[in-house]
């Protein structure tokens, strides 16, 4: 993520997340699923405003934006139809993981200051990209910042975990090999990576998702994919992508094959879904090649397109 402080707020810009390697190993006690997984943030950008106050309340608004641009962080921009970001409401307030995870760490350190928060989001709800996840993370580092807390990234690891299974990953953001329910963080070498992500008309539900999912059909390691990562070798990355997801999701909607068959037309290197879907992504050859995929998609109404690269933490 890409922090800014400013004399009277900090900004976060909250990156999305897709997943290149996803394998479900089995169900645990708690009712989660143990995974492993490989993480990589991609240049898809929710934005958070953090104005800290001496008022302890923490006032919160959120809207949908229509695109991103940014001279240090380029070539980000997503669509949407209205009818798109109506279907994807996100709430605002308590209920909000970034207004929970300033909350939290509100409480936990015992500070009495309050904050006015506002959330732009672009990253699609509902989509297995994260985006809820990310927020709650920025939420996290915008607060210790502007409240001049100094908490050091491994403490607010703690409360990330607290938060949900992606959160910890968003701390530090570039690639990494997640385990456990998500929770459980290597970091390894990002790889410069190009991306066209289409988020279909319809959402799933992750729990709807998991109910479906058989762990532990066929094993196999994310170490392959971490050596195809190590070796920025593009077609490499493409020939390890695995999503244990993917088969349970097509189960509840036919977009997912949709998608897949369009991604094939356009002589992408690889493709699947990313998380709990309905998000799917194509890796590609080259932004040229990811902008020119994603205006035909966009042409042919197949939900939000976006052109995204893979970002370092």
């Amino acid at each position: 993520m890409y922090v800014r402080r400013y004399p009277t707020h900090v900004e976060v810009l909250a990156p999305a997340k897709i997943n290149l390697f996803l394998e479900v190993l089995a169900k645990r006690p708690d009712g989660y699923h143990e995974l492993e997984t490989v993480l990589s943030a991609i240049s898809i950008y929710d934005t958070l405003t953090f104005q800290p106050q001496a008022a302890e309340e923490i006032q919160f608004s959120c809207h949908w934006g229509h695109g991103f641009s940014a001279r240090d962080v380029p070539f980000s921009r997503g669509f949407a139809t209205a009818h798109e970001l109506l279907a994807g409401a996100v709430p605002c307030g308590p209920d909000n993981l970034a207004w929970r995870a300033a909350a939290l760490l509100r409480e936990r350190s015992g500070t009495r200051q309050g904050a006015v928060m506002h959330l732009v989001k672009r990253i699609p709800a509902a989509a297995g990209l994260g985006g809820a996840s990310s927020d709650a993370a920025a939420g996290l580092v915008a607060a210790n910042s502007a409240w001049n807390l100094h908490w050091p990234l491994d403490r607010l690891q703690g409360l990330a975990a607290e938060l949900g299974s992606d959160v910890p990953f968003f701390l530090t953001g570039g690639a990494a090999v997640c385990r456990g329910r998500g929770e459980v963080i290597d970091s390894i070498a990002s790889c410069p990576l190009h991306f066209v992500v289409v988020r279909p008309p319809v959402g799933l539900s992750t729990k709807d998702v998991y109910q479906r999912c058989s762990p532990g059909q066929e094993s196999c390691s994310a170490a392959a994919m971490t050596a195809a990562m190590a070796s920025r070798q593009t077609m490499s990355v493409a020939r390890q992508l695995k999503n244990d997801l993917q088969a349970p999701a097509s189960q509840l909607t036919p977009s997912i094959a949709q998608l897949g068959r369009e991604f094939s037309r356009q002589h992408v290197l690889g493709h699947q879904m990313s998380g709990s879907g309905s998000s799917c992504f194509a890796l590609v050859r080259s932004r040229r090649q990811s902008r020119r995929i994603a205006t035909r998609l966009r042409a042919r109404n197949a939900g939000q397109v976006f052109g995204a690269r893979s970002v370092s933490g």
